[in-house]
């Protein structure tokens, strides 16, 4: 079976790498679970993992993707590592609020914020 499209927008900014969402709707359990592996993948190649997901073309987001979003930052805290969000939109933090994840994760307003975080 061949491997599907990547889910997913990589770039590396020195030590950090930045991951950003290619769909808007982050809903499809199938897709859920290969965003999941991709970045698992990422956090397992690296040394000291220095993520920041950026949801800036993200719209709506299932509570599955959310349980994907702890899993990941539980295997970078595995490895001594940081997770940075970024460009979170009000409704998608609203929900981070009300689930209290705003106090799980560390959320910039923007990803140059969360890269300089992690840089320095």
């Amino acid at each position: 079976m061949p491997d599907a499209p990547s889910r997913l927008m990589i770039q590396k900014d020195v030590d950090v790498t930045i991951i950003e969402f290619i769909d808007r709707n982050i809903l499809d359990e199938a897709n859920i679970q290969q965003i999941g592996e991709e970045i698992t993948k990422i956090i397992e190649s690296a040394g000291l993992p220095k993520l920041v997901i950026s949801f800036e073309n993200v719209d709506h987001l299932s509570s599955a993707a959310l349980g994907t979003l702890i899993t990941i930052n539980n295997e970078v805290r595995k490895k001594n590592g940081q997770l940075r969000l970024a460009n979170i939109n009000k409704q998608i933090f609203e929900v981070f609020t009300i689930t209290k994840l705003d106090k799980l994760f560390q959320i910039d307003k923007t990803t140059a914020d969360a890269t300089k975080k992690l840089s320095s």
